[in-house]
């Protein structure tokens, strides 16, 4: 399956035989202050900085109805984000994982997300559309 959306994501958590969790981390971009000016002229057309970790959440798919809403709530809840990295954690049956089952996986791609080692997520950007990230490990 091709995701291109959040919103398509969210019909495929649904749909799956086993109920889902999804683990959401909200990053923040910046570029070093000692970047070159090529550097900061990529930064500055989308292109290239650094990711930094700056929220995490788990919600079943039910928990929310679209990418506008997880939008509007996140921006409530936590600072100004670029890019949120999902992934989902499938329960058995009809049963998702709890949010305390969630919390070790949800701190496990934190971790990986700083490490640099995020090709195993979907980032999406605040349009709601997955983008490609060329340095994930």
């Amino acid at each position: 399956m091709n995701i291109t959306t959040f919103d398509e994501l969210l019909q495929a958590a649904r749909s799956q035989p086993d109920a889902q969790r999804l683990l959401m981390v909200f990053v923040g971009a910046s570029i070093p202050e000692d970047a070159t000016p090529e550097q900061r002229a990529r930064f500055e057309a989308g292109e290239g900085g650094e990711i930094t970790p700056l929220m995490g959440v788990d919600k079943t798919p039910d928990e929310i109805s679209s990418f506008a809403e997880l939008y509007a709530e996140s921006r409530q809840m936590g600072p100004e984000w670029s890019l949120v990295f999902v992934a989902g954690l499938a329960g058995q049956g009809g049963r998702a994982p709890t949010s305390e089952e969630a919390d070790g996986p949800l701190q496990g791609m934190v971790q990986a997300i700083k490490d640099g080692m995020f090709d195993r997520f979907i980032p999406f950007n605040t349009e709601g559309q997955a983008v490609f990230l060329e340095n994930g490990a």
